[in-house]
Parts: C-alpha cells; structure tokens; sequence
C-alpha cells in the first residue's frame, strides 16, 4: 500500500512540522511519497520515513495524471487549497484525509475540523497535523519533526565558515521571520545588542543567519553586535549543519527555529507577539526554551499587520540569556 502526502502550502516550519505525519503513515503504509512546492524540496530531502519527495510544478492536469499513474491508496492534504485538495479527487485516489469546513472540503473522503476552529488555542499544530494520519489508524508517540543534514551540507560548511574566519565555538542568531513585507521594519539595533549579550555570555562567537532577502538587516545586526552575519551564504541544509555544530542557538518563531530544535542543538525560540501562540508553534527537540511576549501589543498588532514591531524593541535580553544558560546548563 501507498500513501500521498501533500504539503504544498505554508513555509519551512509548516512542512517540517508534517514530518510526524509521515512517519506515522509507515506503520500502515509501505511507501509514502510527499508532494511539496519547489521551494521546501530542502526541508524532506533524505527523509527516511518517504520513499521519494515530488515537486508541485506545472499544469494541474499534468500533475493530476502524474499522481494517477502512481495508483495511491490513500491521500492526505496538510495544508489545504483548492489545488492541493482537487489533484488527488482528480487521480482518483480512493482515500482523500482533508479540511473540513472549506468550499473545496467535498473532494476529500474524510474530513477533518481543526482543533482551533473548535477554540483549541494550545495544542502544538504536530499533534492537529496527526489528527489527520489518525483518521487512517495511524499515529506516533513522538511528534519531534524529523530533518536530515547530508554529509555534503557538513563539508560545505566548512569552507564557508573558514571562509569567514568562524574559529572555535559559536552561537547562531536567527533575528528574522520569513515574511518578506516586514524586513523594512524589523527592529535591529534590539537584535543587534542580544547578539553582543550572547557573545559576552557564551563566551563564543555570534552568526547572524537569514535568507538572501534578509542579509541587508542581518548585516546591520551583525555590526551593531559585533557578530559574522551569513545571510544569503548558506542553504537549508547548512543552516541545519550550522545548527548541529553550534553552542545554541537562538531563534525567532520561524522555519529555521524548528530545524534547529529538530536536530537536537539548544534552541530558544522568541515568540515577541502577543498572537505568537508559542503553544502551538514550540520548537520541538530534546533541548528547547521559549521565550513568550510580554509587550501589551494592541489586539490588530499580528505579525502580518504590527506596524513596527515594538515588541522585539522591548525583548528583554536578561531573559533570552537565562534560557540559553538554562539549557546549557541543563
């Protein structure tokens, strides 16, 4: 038996977080291939619960015949849409697990209502995400999202540390939130002071990470902190090789945080918002801390609105750092 799992939608840490769910489809199905957008091929490659990881790309009809020829038995959707939720009513694909509650929900077999629209505010989007797999019989005891670093990811990161003269031990800051529309507000003198406390604290270098997108405010932070800033110089699978080998790590709620944390390094991750709901989106991992919003952000103020992130501004660096001393410590 086979099993199609579809996670078109959402960023990096939504994906990783659908790990567990394929894992769990292994004990009843004997090949899970996952069908995911271009840009997060990164986040399941060399997963060893999939037998092969599809990209969503071109015509949906070229697609759908695609996903036929496979001749699945079962079908799940993560995060849905109309395209994602039609492809596999369109293959034929005999169990469809999706959504309930939205206009494209008719072409799943079995549908599922999300614990949040039932007013569950707390628990983590794993265990919703399972929900889905346990219409199936299927589940897992741990929930923890599986990442793998190749080998390769481990000896290019070499030249790119030597490259910029990262000796020793060294804490990674990931200051930034994959949403494009907010780096041109995004607080960074804030940012740039937490990396000179780590710095002082750790007894260890700062590495500022982000995407290409995000090099402009990590290099402002790394010079106000007097950090190395890698922005834009290293892949998903560096950054999880850069995690493995770092003190801590110390991260906004993103994609990156979750990588981390899955990998097993020290992660703190900072949920600044007051609608963070870091219950929900907790790094998951053996080594992990949260820090929770303490700002009297006004009810309109979500990360896709706030209109300058005031508090990041009042992150309370004390704080951050008894985290990071309390899993090193720990």
């Amino acid at each position: 038996m086979s099993a199609l799992v579809i996670c078109t939608g959402g960023g990096i840490g939504d994906v990783l977080l659908a790990t567990p769910v394929m894992r769990a489809l292994r004990s009843r199905f004997g090949e899970v291939v996952a069908l995911t957008a271009p840009a997060h091929a990164g986040v399941l490659a060399n997963n060893p619960d999939l037998a092969d990881v599809w990209l969503d790309e071109g015509g949906f009809f070229a697609q759908a015949r695609r996903i036929a020829q496979r001749r699945f038995d079962a079908a799940l959707v993560t995060w849905a849409s109309p395209r994602a939720a039609l492809l596999p009513w369109q293959a034929g694909i005999p169990i469809r697990v999706g959504q309930a509650r939205r206009l494209y929900s008719r072409a799943f077999t079995q549908r599922v209502i999300v614990r949040s629209e039932l007013g569950d505010r707390s628990t983590h989007w794993t265990q919703i995400l399972l929900d889905f797999a346990r219409t199936l019989g299927c589940d897992v005891a741990d929930a923890t999202p599986r990442f793998v670093v190749p080998e390769d990811a481990l000896r290019s990161l070499e030249a790119t540390l030597a490259a910029a003269s990262i000796q020793g031990p060294y804490v990674v800051l990931h200051p930034t939130r994959g949403i494009a529309a907010l780096r041109e507000r995004w607080p960074s003198a804030k940012l740039g002071d937490l990396a000179r406390a780590l710095a002082h604290a750790c007894g260890a270098a700062v590495v500022v990470t982000g995407t290409l997108g995000d090099a402009a405010v990590a290099a402002r932070i790394a010079e106000r902190g007097g950090a190395i800033s890698l922005a834009g110089r290293t892949t998903l699978a560096e950054f999880g090789a850069l995690a493995l080998g770092a003190r801590a790590v110390v991260a906004m709620d993103s994609g990156p945080m979750h990588v981390a944390a899955a990998l097993g390094a020290p992660t703190v991750g900072i949920f600044a918002l007051r609608s963070d709901e870091p219950e929900r989106w907790a790094p998951l991992g053996p080594r992990t801390a949260i820090i929770r919003g303490s700002y009297p952000c006004p009810p309109s103020h979500r990360k896709e609105t706030c209109p300058d992130f005031a508090c990041v501004e009042a992150l309370e660096i004390p704080r951050v750092l008894a985290a990071v001393g309390g899993l090193l410590a720990g």
